[in-house]
């Protein structure tokens, strides 16, 4: 183990070190377009594949834009969790948009259509930390699957847009803008891609079986999503997706009925700053909820009802809420800059009722700084925090069953994770990133010891 630690800091190292000089060739060239080599060309263009010969051009020049996107990752448990070890995981994303005004002569409509191949060694989380927050963000089952297919038209000046199709939630709601969205990946834990506390509409392990989901990336389920801009500054949208996404391998499997119910989310924006005659430093600040329309069996009673002491019960629908807000706290130089270099902050906190879900309240939090050190301006650097609190109706019913026989060694109490990590950008088309996490109370308790996991992984455009 400590071997294969060494080894990855060593390929790290010599990756930094090749790109750094890179940087250094570039920025000492007083005539780049004159002199600039074959390789350096193909280093600073913004694919790996570049124009596919002209291809590409030629195809967006005609409403027709498409991108793939790899990411390769190799998470090792360090110490703690389940069990110490290694994998590999990867996910290729396949991307393609069609513009209506290119294409049909009209304005205002787009067809997106995704798909994703994960492979490798998947539950790494479950096999070896044990974490609700899952560490690494493609730690996924190992499959083919369509992932979104949505049409969206945007009319009255831009004001109103209706979509709909297959879509992700997580591309239009509880959405980070500056910090951690697809486009920047920055931090490794799902948990700060979407918060775990939405993932309350899953079931929780043990109980009843529902027909509750979420279509979080890479799942996508039917949805309707209406959203209104009367102004620049401010949003609202609302949305409605079936309640129980397919995740089978395929996702291409669509069964509305009343049994799976709906799920609806509600969010407002406010976005400061971002008009172009703006010059103030920019920020986002989003106001939400969530409902599930299902039935949920009642923490308490369904625990105590194990060893005949309830009958179980349950909810009908369970609900969340959110605030989430983005904000860049400085700029090294200006509006104008290319590679907006500067300290971002982000702050989010989310509730749920404890008598229905696992988790009753989130917070997490964290600092991203982009081009903090010389000469490496894309390059960032974050540090990020979370605190997921499990709910109280779970442990107080855990607590009287073990008055009766100590069936549960530990009660639930709250899961915490800490991440730092620097994503160091090699060219336009590739990232390097390393990523140190601890998590705390792994599956929200004392049961699995603290870990300690640290995570290479690359991305690449093509």
């Amino acid at each position: 183990m400590r071997n294969r630690t060494v080894q990855i800091t060593g390929a790290l190292t010599a990756v930094l070190a090749l790109s750094w000089s890179t940087r250094a060739a570039e920025t000492t060239n007083p005539n780049p377009a004159e002199e600039q080599s074959a390789l350096m060309k193909f280093l600073t263009r913004d694919y790996l594949f570049g124009d596919w010969g002209g291809g590409r051009t030629w195809l967006s020049d005609r409403g027709v834009d498409f991108e793939f996107f790899y990411i390769g990752s190799l998470p090792h448990n360090i110490d703690g969790g389940i069990k110490t070890g290694s994998a590999y995981q990867g996910a290729l994303l396949m991307l393609l948009d069609l513009d209506s005004r290119k294409l049909a002569g009209y304005e205002g409509g787009q067809l997106h259509v995704g798909g994703a191949w994960l492979h490798g060694e998947d539950h790494f989380s479950d096999h070896h930390i044990g974490d609700l927050n899952k560490v690494n963000l493609i730690d996924f089952p190992n499959q083919a699957r369509l992932w979104e297919l949505w049409y969206e038209q945007r009319f009255l000046e831009n004001k109103f847009s209706l979509k709909f199709g297959q879509m992700a939630v997580d591309q239009d709601f509880l959405k980070a803008e500056f910090y951690n969205s697809l486009a920047s990946i920055n931090l490794l834990n799902q948990t700060f891609f979407y918060p775990t506390l939405a993932f309350n509409v899953y079931d929780i392990p043990g109980f009843p079986v529902g027909y509750h989901a979420l279509n979080s990336s890479p799942y996508g389920a039917p949805g309707v999503r209406l959203r209104w801009d009367p102004v620049d500054q401010f949003y609202t949208q609302a949305a409605v997706y079936d309640g129980y996404p397919d995740q089978k391998p395929s996702g291409t499997h669509v069964n509305l009925n009343e049994a799976e119910g709906a799920l609806a989310y509600f969010e407002v924006g406010y976005k400061l700053n971002q008009r172009k005659q703006d010059t103030g430093l920019p920020g986002n600040f989003k106001l939400g909820a969530f409902y599930h329309t299902d039935d949920f069996p009642d923490n308490e009673s369904t625990i105590l009802s194990f060893i005949g002491a309830a009958t179980p019960t349950t909810h009908s629908g369970t609900y969340g809420a959110y605030f989430l807000a983005d904000q860049k706290l400085f700029r090294e130089i200006g509006k104008d800059d290319p590679a907006q270099q500067g300290l971002v902050g982000f702050f989010r906190v989310a509730g749920a009722p404890k008598d229905r879900n696992l988790t009753q309240f989130g917070i997490d939090g964290g600092l991203v700084y982009k081009g903090l050190i010389p000469s490496r301006d894309y390059d960032t650097f974050a540090v990020a925090g979370s605190y997921l609190e499990l709910s109280d109706d779970i442990r107080d019913a855990q607590r009287a069953v073990n008055r009766i026989a100590p069936v549960f060694p530990a009660l639930v109490d709250y899961e915490a994770a800490v991440e730092m990590n620097y994503k160091a950008q090699m060219t336009a088309w590739w990232t390097l990133h390393a990523s140190v996490q601890r998590t705390f109370h792994p599956g929200g308790s004392a049961t699995n010891p603290d870990s300690w996991a640290f995570i290479l992984a690359t991305t690449l455009r093509f």
